[in-house]
């Protein structure tokens, strides 16, 4: 390792595994972009969902930075994945759903694990990668005033210092609940392209996000000065689905609705509520929400490697 490479926190080191591609970026001090993996278990079916995610990598390598997925396989944390290990984990029905409390479990018992936002954010941060590319992050349900369903991407958003490139939260979420959380725990949203927050398979949920900043070169300033000033946690970067993928706001609510009546009345509830949601809004679209989402993950990895290079670029700059 040179001294490009980020430090490794000691008791990390021998559970994280970087692919031999990530491991050269890392002692070049090239920009990397992670990219979470229950996109592929859990978020689309197959084969899509191998497909995506081997075009999203694509993408990011176009643009000047180097994909690291993150999964959790054979009890390390590989950051990084090769083509079979992608089709494991896109043909695995059984792969975990990992968060922050799971990531041990998983590890430690050597399950098949795909990162949620909040444990990518996790395994993100410890291998020295602050650009972190998503379709949507996670918010507070729909209800939560009783049910007290808060996504652990939040909190994981409050305390871990990785930039998270989004179409917004996803529209099954409250979000103006969601962005009052957010502002509470003083996570700043950035919002591209427009004022308002992006509403995932629609650019505008109506509400207004903290802060505009298009240009890459602009976000990475921000985000630097944050974390000079030692303030700790990530950020939201916004970035609306491009507009020839958007769904009508109106057709898209009438098919959230009806999932969320249909998940309800089936006793679905905690982590199971979103991949049934998804795949469900999925159905009741024709299929039209999957192509919305693959654009919009696809859009996010361009603004995301964009971001990474800037950083990259500041870094070297001061």
């Amino acid at each position: 390792m040179t001294a490009h490479a980020p430090s490794l926190p000691a008791g990390a080191q021998p559970l994280l595994a970087f692919s031999p591609e990530v491991a050269a970026a890392r002692d070049a001090g090239r920009p990397l972009v992670a990219l979470e993996s229950t996109i592929i278990s859990h978020g689309m079916p197959y084969p899509q969902n191998v497909q995506t995610a081997r075009e999203v990598e694509a993408i990011v390598r176009e643009h000047g930075a180097v994909p690291a997925t993150i999964a959790v396989l054979d009890g390390r944390i590989r950051v990084g994945l090769d083509q079979a290990q992608l089709e494991l984990l896109g043909r695995s029905p059984d792969a975990m759903k990992l968060s922050r409390r799971d990531l041990p479990f998983a590890i430690s018992t050597g399950r098949i694990g795909a990162t949620t936002v909040a444990a990518t954010m996790i395994c993100a941060h410890l291998a020295g990668i602050e650009v972190f590319v998503t379709g949507g992050i996670g918010g507070v349900h729909r209800g939560a005033e009783t049910s007290f369903d808060i996504s652990a991407d939040l909190q994981e958003l409050a305390r871990t210092p990785v930039a998270v490139v989004c179409a917004g939260a996803k529209s099954i979420l409250d979000l103006a609940l969601t962005l009052e959380y957010l502002e509470t725990h003083g996570v700043p949203v950035l919002s591209v392209g427009q004022e308002n927050f992006a509403a995932f398979y629609t650019r505008d949920s109506g509400l207004k996000a903290d802060f505009r900043m298009d240009a890459a070169l602009q976000q990475a300033a921000f985000l630097r000065t944050k974390w000079a000033l030692g303030l700790g946690g990530g950020a939201v970067i916004s970035n609306p689905v491009p507009v020839q993928d958007e769904m009508p706001a109106a057709v898209i609510q009438g098919f959230i609705d009806q999932a969320l009546s249909e998940a309800a009345a089936a006793g679905i509830s905690g982590k199971a509520v979103t991949p049934y949601l998804l795949a469900r809004i999925k159905d009741l679209s024709g299929g039209a929400s999957l192509a919305t989402n693959i654009a919009l993950v696809k859009h996010n990895a361009k603004v995301g490697t964009a971001l990474a290079v800037a950083l990259k670029a500041n870094n070297a700059s001061a």
